[in-house]
């Protein structure tokens, strides 16, 4: 066990080192939806199971900054300015994404079946819904196949948002995304921004192993881990046998499912779901 630890501290200084330079983007990040929400003051869109993608008006970028190496036919048509939506393929296809996205030479067999859903104009003037329809245009002026709105539509009370995620969810969808249609354009963690899922999950970075016992000695019995808000937890369910003989990289992301939070910001019930690929 202490050899594979150095050795994943080794890759992981490495790959810091690698893109130790990268620019991460500002961008809107999601609240958690909660009942006082005033529904008919949203525009709805589904959540997608995708990639977080920036286009800055040369090229994609993930949410960390770093490129993703998309084929240049793929982008050829985007127009030159900031974009920002979710690379995606279709529901439950995630694996099949995150195995062409992460390539360094893309394969374009694989991209063929990607699109990149477009959700907010970064720095853009407007409210959200001004937004939406410029994004509309946007779409129709530059005629690429690959590049598309992502539908916004409002609901009339919470009955009818509950109908419509249990719709999407049924059609195995991850769940929806509501957005102020008043919000101005804005970066950071915020509530104009909510998340609606049956299950919630997150991402956390594995900062240390938690040896196991019993039938676990020998092998990883948790993960020590991060989120993004400084909250560190740790994260021993959810894991098979061969995913504990081989845990995580310290330093890679992870995503994990939970039914709430403690008064502290701690998750309960916390299950492991899988590594976020690198980006």
């Amino acid at each position: 066990m202490p050899r594979l630890i150095g050795h994943f501290l080794l890759l992981c200084c490495f790959l810091w080192a690698v893109h130790a330079d990268a620019k991460v983007p500002a961008i809107l990040l999601a609240q958690i939806y909660h009942e006082d929400i005033p529904v008919q003051d949203y525009l709805v869109s589904e959540k997608l199971d995708g990639i977080r993608a920036i286009w800055d008006g040369q090229q994609l970028i993930s949410r960390q900054g770093h490129p993703i190496h998309a084929p240049a036919w793929f982008t050829k048509d985007f127009p030159p300015r900031v974009l920002d939506g979710e690379l995606w393929i279709a529901r439950g296809h995630f694996e099949q994404l995150s195995s062409a996205v992460r390539q360094s030479n893309p394969d374009d067999a694989a991209w063929r079946q990607v699109a990149y859903y477009v959700f907010e104009l970064p720095e853009a003037e407007g409210d959200f819904s001004q937004r939406v329809q410029q994004i509309a245009e946007i779409a129709r002026h530059v005629h690429s196949p690959y590049l598309k709105p992502l539908p916004q539509f409002r609901v009339s009370d919470r009955a009818t948002l509950k109908r419509t995620l249990d719709s999407i969810v049924a059609k195995r969808g991850e769940g929806l995304m509501l957005h102020r249609a008043d919000a101005p354009y804005l970066t950071g963690r915020s509530h104009v921004l909510i998340k609606l899922k049956p299950q919630l999950d997150a991402e956390a970075k594995v900062i240390a192993y938690v040896p196991g016992k019993g039938k676990y000695q020998g092998k990883m019995g948790a993960l020590l881990v991060e989120t993004l808000d400084g909250i560190q937890f740790k994260l021993g369910t959810g894991f098979t046998d061969a995913e504990r003989a081989h845990p995580p990289p310290i330093g890679s992301l992870v995503t994990y499912t939970y039914r709430d939070v403690t008064k502290n910001g701690k998750p309960k019930f916390a299950s492991f779901l899988r590594v976020r690929p690198p980006e």
